[in-house]
């Protein structure tokens, strides 16, 4: 899954921070890493935008979504089979990065709130 790794900005309060944009289902997706060295672990904040029921943006925290997009097609037999266009699990990006940090010999820790 294609996203980008940079340095955090002072406001984002990270070391790191890991982008991902999904525009096909409008979301977007941002994992903040805070290096704690004395300890040899990484705080991690997982968040999401994405869209909400009333047509405009929600926010969430941690965890993992699957998001998928459906459409019907006429299939060989003539008769419309519902078929998924669009996969994505938020895992996706998550996992990479965890197994990175985990082969450095480091803790990777998830946190719920900002830090």
């Amino acid at each position: 899954m294609p996203f980008n790794v940079r340095h955090g900005r002072p406001e984002e309060k990270a070391d790191l921070v890991a982008d991902c944009e999904i525009p096909q289902v409008r979301l977007t997706l941002k994992t903040r890493m805070r290096l704690v060295p004395a300890k040899r672990e990484v705080l991690v904040l997982e968040e999401r935008w994405e869209p909400s029921p009333d047509s405009g943006r929600q926010y969430g925290r941690g965890g993992f979504k699957v998001y998928r997009q459906w459409e019907f097609r006429r299939g060989a037999d003539g008769r419309r089979h519902k078929v998924e266009t669009l996969r994505f699990d938020t895992r996706d990006v998550r996992d990479p990065l965890r197994t990175t940090v985990l082969r450095a010999g480091w803790t990777w820790r998830g946190v719920l709130f900002r830090y």
